[in-house]
């Protein structure tokens, strides 16, 4: 702490010097160059004891927000308890009772491995998926993000995220929600599996009904697995423990899972599978560590990841998010009428996505061709900036180029805080067709940067 006191204003200056030099220059552009000194729950305090609604939950990790009493309390405990962690050469029981836990939320599902992100357990899932089945390709929808590590960037489909790092993984991208073009990919009869997210993260977009079940068939009748990324969307995020249950039927080969099950203290992923899975991958003794990681199943993590299931359980966290989530929606929902700039909301609980588009009328559609002339996703970015500088809540824009922001509070949020997000909301929405004022300024600002940018 004496570290911090002395050298914590140096922050932006440090990151300049010795980290991403564009993180701090973006943050500058944009006006986010805050500096928080605490934070709990779904609120941060600035050095002017100022607060912030935080509908970002560190991109979904901080699930039960920041510094809950009992996943804290529980890392106390098991730091106080001098175990022999990591020893490597024993068993310990703490990640035997974090994979009980989560096993009896996919009762279909037998085995567990640990790691320490999301990247890392969607790594795990196309390797036991490959090791499985015997077969090299991995299919997975357009526009998904499943991590950036070089296996998940294989079936990433943004490009702005592969561009400069082939070559990848044998691939193939399939167009969300395509079941003809899945089936046409399945009958090479090269493919391990399908990775999707149930709900995309980039933009939220939900599989359309019936796809998940429907998919799930047709890779089993030819051989291949199903493969949920849940790290953004599992643990409660959408309503349900996992999102994959809005569909019935639907019972994934692989689970990954990550983010949330921190508790926003000790980085965990966790790839849940069928036995017959893992007794592929780990067939013989002598690969026992054919798939390891350093830090997988350590003390810290388990007792965090167990502390998190608590308080979902006991908290009622599913059913407040679904609740919540629904308030949000249907408020905003509301509202599309009344803005012209405002084109769909849409989701599950507390995974939100406020879409923008062209309005009806001249003057206004006019500002939206000059912006969108420019670079495409200005508008949720002047939709966002004053979100944060002027009503202090801080949101995301869901993707690079998408006139999308993505909300994805923490699950503990209630009432008050979905009106606090809603008056700012509609505030902004009437300065943006008022045509005119700080939010169309800071517009011009942006355009010319992105045209700086071109050049």
């Amino acid at each position: 702490m004496a570290l911090l006191a002395e050298r914590g204003k140096e922050r932006y200056d440090l990151h300049t010097r010795h980290l991403n030099h564009q993180l701090p220059r973006m943050l500058r552009t944009i006006g986010f160059d805050k500096v928080y000194e605490r934070a709990e729950g779904a609120y941060f305090w600035d050095e002017d004891g100022d607060d912030y609604l935080d509908m970002l939950a560190g991109f979904g990790v901080m699930g039960l927000g920041r510094h809950h009493p009992v996943v804290r309390k529980a890392l106390h405990d098991v730091i106080d308890a001098s175990l022999a962690d990591l020893t490597r050469f024993d068993c310990p029981p703490l990640p035997g009772l974090l994979a009980e836990r989560l096993l009896a939320h996919s009762p279909h599902l037998d085995r567990v491995f640990f790691g320490s992100s999301g990247t890392e357990a969607v790594e795990t899932a196309l390797k036991f998926a490959r090791c499985a089945t015997g077969r090299p390709r991995v299919l997975y929808c357009d526009h998904a993000f499943h991590g950036l590590t070089a296996g998940s960037l294989s079936v990433n489909g943004e490009s702005c995220f592969r561009d400069g790092f082939a070559p990848l993984l044998p691939d193939t991208a399939i167009p969300l929600g395509d079941l003809t073009a899945l089936e046409r990919e399945l009958r090479r009869g090269d493919v391990a599996a399908l990775i999707v997210e149930p709900i995309q993260g980039k933009g939220v977009h939900e599989t359309p009904p019936g796809f998940l079940r429907a998919a799930q068939d047709l890779l089993h009748r030819h051989g291949a697995l199903l493969i949920a990324d849940e790290v953004q969307t599992g643990l409660g995020r959408t309503g349900d423990f996992w999102a994959h249950r809005h569909e019935d039927g639907v019972e994934p080969d692989l689970i990954c899972v990550a983010k949330a099950l921190s508790g926003g203290y000790v980085p965990v992923g966790a790839t849940l599978g069928r036995d017959a899975i893992f007794r592929k991958v780990y067939s013989a003794m002598d690969r026992v560590l054919v798939h390891s990681a350093s830090f997988g199943s350590n003390a810290q993590a388990m007792a965090a990841g167990l502390a998190v299931l608590s308080v979902i359980e006991d908290e009622g966290i599913v059913a407040r998010a679904r609740a919540t989530g629904d308030l949000l929606r249907t408020r905003l929902t509301a509202l599309i009428d009344r803005y012209e700039f405002l084109h769909a909301v849409r989701g599950r609980g507390l995974m939100i996505g406020i879409e923008f588009g062209q309005p009806r009328s001249l003057v206004l559609r006019s500002r939206w061709a000059m912006l969108q002339a420019a670079r495409r996703g200005l508008f949720a970015q002047m939709v966002v900036v004053p979100l944060l500088r002027r009503h202090r809540i801080l949101t995301q824009v869901s993707g690079d180029r998408l006139e999308v922001i993505k909300l994805i509070p923490p699950l503990t949020i209630g009432e008050r805080e979905a009106d606090r997000f809603l008056g700012a909301f509609e505030a902004v929405m009437d300065e943006a067709h008022s045509g005119g004022g700080l939010m169309w300024d800071f517009g011009r600002t942006l355009i010319g940067q992105a045209v700086a940018g071109r050049r």
